[in-house]
């Protein structure tokens, strides 16, 4: 856990992003914490610059309910690796990645070390109007070596240093960000390689069986028809690695669980449910991911 000063330090950020960038919740994970947000807006251009360390950033209903949810958040990686997750869909965020998160629907940001990204604020209607926006739009990863993805990068950059746009000009910005990922977008939605159809098959693969103790990487490439080696490279390609996704997953499942658990249900066969037979490595996996124990989460979101 933090510090005094450092909760002080972690309060006072969450609290800003709180008024900035509409209501979520946090917790501390395991090392330092260091949070920072700078604001800025330019009449329709409403962002935040966000710079932090060892922390996850989460909305559930009970956030989305009390904010207006009119939005996506394009959040533009600059430095460093972030983690989202929505709609039980996870990508990794690499400096120049791009990705859309959905406001009107629980989220998760995860900084294991420090990252610096850009969150613009996208009116839902600017988006939908010229983009079916379904599931498969939820926290797609658009990669840095996109030329569309690149340019998107620069002009935004140019719209940040440039204070003197008007109302006129930083609306037809915002507009012209849309059109340079729509084509992105489009084509992963018409076209997903083979590649990404055979990663969507084994993270549902996953899912249905995460219960199982049988469930490791051997298991499933020979359920899936392809080697060991290339199930590593797979996961590596979207900066997962197989062994920890499979862990985070149980972990994320149990939270969830905990968050709906009675006081006397025992926290040991919660976890032994999701695949942990051994409450101590439950407990300690628990507590690196999320920062606080099982049984201190679920009197946290009692």
């Amino acid at each position: 856990m933090a510090h005094a000063t450092d909760n002080e330090q972690f309060q006072r950020w969450l609290a800003q992003i709180n008024q900035e960038c509409g209501s979520f919740a946090a917790q501390t994970l395991n090392g330092e914490f260091t949070g920072e947000l700078e604001t800025g807006y330019t009449h329709a251009l409403k962002l935040s610059t966000v710079t932090t360390a060892n922390v996850n950033l989460y909305r559930t209903e009970r956030e989305i309910k009390d904010h207006n949810d009119a939005w996506f958040y394009t959040v533009f990686q600059l430095e460093g690796r972030a983690v989202m997750e929505q709609n039980d869909k996870q990508t990794c965020l690499e400096a120049g990645d791009i990705t859309l998160v959905d406001a009107s629907r629980p989220c998760s940001f995860y900084w294991q070390q420090r990252s610096r990204q850009i969150s613009l604020l996208l009116p839902r209607p600017l988006l939908e109007q010229q983009l079916r926006m379904g599931d498969a739009h939820c926290v797609p990863r658009l990669d840095k070596s996109l030329p569309m993805v690149q340019l998107s990068h620069r002009l935004l950059q140019e719209s940040m240093n440039n204070r003197e746009l008007s109302e006129t000009e930083s609306a037809a910005a915002l507009e012209a960000l849309v059109c340079l990922l729509r084509p992105v977008l489009q084509q992963q939605e018409v076209t997903p390689s083979r590649r990404e159809r055979q990663f969507e098959k084994v993270v549902a693969l996953i899912d249905e069986h995460i219960q199982s103790e049988s469930l490791r990487p051997e298991w499933i490439a020979g359920q899936t028809g392809m080697s060991v080696r290339s199930l590593y490279r797979m996961f590596a390609d979207n900066g997962l690695v197989v062994a920890q996704y499979i862990k985070n997953r149980r972990l994320d499942l149990c939270a969830r669980a905990l968050r709906c658990a009675a006081d006397d249900e025992k926290l040991a066969g919660i976890g032994y449910h999701w695949g942990f037979t051994d409450h101590s490595h439950f407990s300690t996996a628990f507590r690196q991911r999320f920062g606080i124990s099982p049984g201190e989460y679920r009197k946290r979101h009692r």
